[in-house]
């Protein structure tokens, strides 16, 4: 038997167990299982990717707005549920997400082997450079790292300043955080005559976005941090911590198999968590823009679904600029691979019945560097997009997710 049958088999059995699970007590999946005459004692792969409609974050969402304050995609009592996660609402209202004892370890587990992944096979000092809100991923990032067995310095509700300070004394190995906050620290360090050569840090774990996989910003992020290892993983609080980077081919993502049943359809990436069953997801829609590749087997060894570049936008951030598909990870890619710029923005607009596009830049380069980057969307995009220059220090600064693209209304200003 092939890895890739010894993971199909797998998967056709967790699906089995799930749905026996699901079925009479999670009222959401019960109908839709019923309705799609799918049976958990035969079901297989191919049946249910036939069969089952797709789940979409509007689904979930009235759900929770009509049985308020969780919904009815729970499978136990809810007195088994420990803990609490809201997605951020960057695509939408924010949604609660609750687990039991059970379903928690196990994205503990998957977490693992992203530091195991990551060649964290010892006990290390993790930084953890984030204020700790509601949001599942710093969560579990502190709680696995405790699980494997390492030290875990938090660091919420400190200045960028007070970070670095913290990040020396403590001499801590592996920095994580966003690929922005990463970049967010070097500027204060280099502002405030911070020496980042003063801190112990080899390995900086990002997820957040999609900068991690992207080569130009990896490279900027690793000069930054005195040729720091810039390691790439990605996850949503709706279904957990999915992918490890390749160990052997930065920027790309393998999808954890044994938590995940992925499909990908017109380059959407479609998730079904196996080992989620108290708030399971099932053929849901992430709305994340990805490459797929399977390989017989990767370099690194495993037969895992390969996500080339990692996850290259939202269906949601994709524009189409005078019919060209731009999506974020495109333009953050020229934006830093032409060095210099400490921030950006994309404001997008309508003229003329067209979507279009400009790019705001803060740097220290001055109008040189506005006319260098715009050359560069030309060459790699054949589009004209025009660049313009922002004072220093404003446009905003991001601790967690960047939101870089603004669309902007009819009379030009962001909503």
């Amino acid at each position: 038997m092939t890895n890739l049958q010894t993971i199909r088999q797998r998967q056709t059995l967790a699906l089995r167990a799930l749905c026996r699970e699901l079925v009479s007590a999670n009222d959401f999946y019960t109908r839709k299982l019923a309705t799609a005459g799918l049976d958990p004692e035969t079901l297989t792969l191919d049946d249910f990717s036939a069969r089952l409609p797709l789940t979409t974050r509007s689904e979930w969402t009235h759900d929770q707005i009509d049985h308020p304050p969780f919904g009815t995609n729970l499978t136990y009592p809810i007195d088994q549920y420990i803990r609490f996660c809201r997605t951020s609402g960057s695509t939408g209202r924010p949604m609660i997400w609750l687990d039991t004892r059970q379903t928690w370890d196990s994205m503990l587990d998957c977490w693992i082997r992203v530091f195991t992944a990551a060649g964290l096979h010892r006990p290390h000092r993790f930084f953890f450079a984030f204020s700790f809100g509601p949001f599942l991923g710093f969560w579990t990032a502190y709680e696995a790292a405790l699980k494997a067995g390492h030290m875990c310095i938090p660091a919420g509700g400190l200045s960028s300043a007070s970070r670095l300070r913290l990040l020396q004394d403590t001499q801590a190995e592996v920095l994580c955080c966003t690929p922005t906050y990463a970049i967010r620290l070097a500027h204060v360090a280099e502002t405030d005559g911070f020496d980042l050569s003063a801190t112990n840090v080899k390995l900086i774990v990002v997820a957040g976005e999609p900068g991690g996989s992207i080569p130009a910003t990896r490279g900027h992020i690793t000069e930054h941090w005195n040729g720091a290892r810039v390691f790439d993983h990605h996850g949503m609080t709706e279904v957990g911590p999915v992918t490890y980077e390749c160990p052997a081919e930065p920027g790309v993502l393998h999808v954890m198999e044994d938590a995940y049943y992925p499909e990908v359809i017109d380059d959407e990436l479609i998730l079904t968590t196996l080992c989620r069953s108290g708030s399971p997801l099932l053929r849901y829609r992430t709305g994340d823009i990805v490459s797929a590749e399977r390989r017989s087997p990767c370099s690194c060894g495993t037969e895992e679904l390969c996500l080339l570049g990692g996850i290259l936008g939202r269906k949601d951030d994709m524009a189409v600029i005078r019919g060209v598909n731009v999506f974020p990870s495109a333009i953050e890619e020229i934006v830093r691979s032409a060095g210099g710029i400490d921030e950006y923005r994309v404001e997008l607009y309508t003229e003329n019945d067209q979507t279009q596009m400009k790019v705001i830049i803060e740097t220290a380069n001055g109008p040189a560097a506005c006319h260098d980057l715009q050359e560069r969307f030309e060459r790699a995009m054949f589009l004209r997009v025009p660049v313009e220059l922002a004072p220093t220090g404003s446009l905003p600064c991001y601790e967690m997710k960047a939101k870089r693209w603004v669309r902007l209304d009819e009379g030009g200003q962001a909503p």
